[in-house]
């Protein structure tokens, strides 16, 4: 994402400790430990870090591309799987791209704990 000529702008203010925190988020929506609630702020924070991006359809559309890549890559022939975590970050674009447009960064109200994701979607 970070080298990608489309994507690099949007990721251009991120800090290093973004790709950890990701991994962090990634584990706590899919089951594991709340580390992201517990250290990071949680779903606010997240929600927050996407503020005034702007993210556009055709920055969503190829983050979702070099997602589908990356989860083919790592997880070949776990289709199922891959689908799984597709459908997560088809859900989840959504929400950042809708919050992105928010330039002024207005208060996101309570927006609930962090989403859990399962098999069957959002739990």
């Amino acid at each position: 994402m970070l080298a990608d000529e489309l994507l690099a702008p949007v990721f251009a203010h991120f800090t290093p400790t973004h790709v950890d925190h990701v991994a962090v988020w990634l584990a706590e929506v899919f089951g594991g430990p709340a580390g992201f609630t517990e250290n990071l702020g949680g779903h606010p924070a997240l929600l927050r870090s996407h503020l005034g991006l702007g993210i556009r359809d055709d920055h969503r559309q190829r983050w979702l591309e070099l997602m589908a890549e990356a989860v083919e890559e790592v997880l070949p022939g776990r289709a199922a799987l891959g689908q799984s975590l597709m459908d997560y970050f088809e859900w989840g674009t959504a929400i950042a791209q809708s919050v992105s447009q928010d330039p002024a960064g207005t208060d996101l109200g309570d927006p609930g704990p962090t989403p859990r994701w399962g098999w069957n979607g959002l739990q």
